[in-house]
């Protein structure tokens, strides 16, 4: 089944055309990467989902279901905007959220409780929001989305305000959270955490969808051909030019660009044959090149 499905939507602002004609398939219990620069169309298109803004044409189905408040309590958002209330205590604003979402009593408590415990946060349960760092805040912000243990969740660049430490921390958890099952709809300009997190992207460019798929597979078609290798002895083979078009020479290491036709393979075999290799990997392109790259394409079409 699919968690959500957006079929030929359309949303302009007056002149502006925020998002033309976006279609996607999100499958049930994905890490999807929903991408893009400033001004995309990635928060239109999720304001859209959450029905905050309505789509000019096109349809949105989540879990298979037309849009409706019914299928939308069973996501979970988190905007980019914080929307906490600043003089409200720490439990409060969470009985507030969990009661929204029909969590009440014993199991509201229950529930605030184990979040603020794993989320280091207890002994500030009774702070007012506006005592709390940038960093607790978006934390809070966090349980706040998840406390009713939605089937949908949709993170619009969580790792706002947070250090390395809990960075990682919110990343397991969301790990966790769709090992279970939820699925997960991930928008952040941090690429080397959609690396990690995600397996299927979008990448969103003047509001279109210039490439999406597979992780894996995006990065084999952009692949350069190319491996790294470090050795010991002399670099002569690297001048055969019908093995390798080019190659630079990086402290102890070599990025090598391979011929046409030349696989990986008959590198290997060459270089074993004049020196001692140490190291040896082929290069792949990281998504922060993908994105560059998609994007300065498509803005020069």
């Amino acid at each position: 089944m699919s968690a959500l499905t957006i079929d030929h939507v359309s949303k302009s602002f007056d002149s502006v055309q925020a998002v033309n004609n976006l279609n996607l398939d999100i499958p049930e219990g994905a890490v999807f990467g929903l991408l893009g620069p400033n001004g995309a169309g990635k928060t239109t298109t999720i304001r859209m989902i959450m029905d905050i803004i309505i789509p000019d044409q096109g349809n949105i189905q989540i879990f298979g279901k037309p849009n409706s408040q019914e299928m939308r309590d069973q996501i979970g958002y988190l905007p980019e905007e914080r929307g906490l209330y600043r003089k409200m205590k720490v439990r409060d604003i969470l009985t507030f959220l969990a009661e929204m979402k029909g969590i009440n009593g014993n199991e509201s408590k229950k529930r605030i409780e184990l979040w603020l415990e794993r989320l280091d946060l207890q002994e500030w349960g009774d702070k007012k929001i506006e005592e709390l760092s940038r960093g607790m805040q978006q934390k809070l912000q966090f349980i706040g989305t998840i406390i009713h243990e939605p089937r949908l969740i949709i993170l619009d660049e969580p790792f706002t305000g947070l250090d390395p430490v809990n960075t990682d921390m919110i990343k397991d958890i969301i790990l966790e959270l769709n090992s279970k099952g939820t699925t997960i709809i991930f928008s952040t300009h941090l690429m080397e955490q959609v690396e990690k997190i995600c397996k299927s992207i979008c990448l969103i460019n003047n509001g279109e969808a210039v490439l999406k798929g597979e992780l894996k597979s995006i990065k084999k078609d952009f692949s350069k051909h190319a491996i790294r290798i470090a050795f010991e002895g002399k670099a002569d083979f690297l001048d055969d030019a019908k093995l390798i078009s080019a190659y630079d020479q990086k402290d102890s290491y070599y990025d090598v660009q391979l011929a046409e036709g030349v696989s990986t393979q008959q590198i290997i075999q060459s270089a074993v044959k004049h020196v001692q290799v140490s190291h040896f990997e082929i290069l792949e392109p990281s998504l922060h090149d993908i994105f560059i790259e998609t994007v300065t394409t498509s803005e020069g079409e």
